[in-house]
């Protein structure tokens, strides 16, 4: 299946897991080549009114700080996708009920697995941080 489309399907597992309150972290990683950026982790940000989400990058150097921003699930979304291929290429959802790995190959065809959670508790992103 084309990563697009996968990744389409895969979001709406994350959608689903945020509405069942058992999101705790994305994280993307593996990346084509060594880009200056390194990671991005995407954590939960409750509040009563809405639902959020931090986004940080992680840079590969120690001299470039981590960036930090706190916004919407479709905004975290947008970005998500706008790094797929370039530089990433795999992308690990986790909830309190189960992982999903999601993996694209050189020839841009994605795969979904699932695996049991590595998260029993949802540890929310410190809002001083931002």
């Amino acid at each position: 299946m084309p990563y697009q489309e996968a990744f389409v399907q895969l979001w709406e597992q994350v959608k689903e897991s945020v509405e069942e309150g058992t999101f705790a972290k994305l994280t993307m990683a593996k990346t084509i080549g060594k880009p200056d950026l390194k990671n991005i982790f995407v954590r939960p940000v409750y509040s009563e009114s809405s639902f959020r989400v931090l986004l940080k990058y992680r840079y590969r150097l120690r001299e470039m700080e981590d960036k930090e921003t706190e916004m919407t699930l479709e905004e975290a979304k947008a970005i998500l996708q706008s790094h797929l291929r370039n530089p990433f290429t795999s992308l690990i959802v986790f909830t309190t009920t189960k992982d999903l790995l999601f993996k694209i190959n050189k020839k841009g065809a994605a795969s979904v697995t699932e695996n049991l959670p590595t998260f029993q508790n949802i540890v929310e992103a410190e809002r001083d941080a931002i």
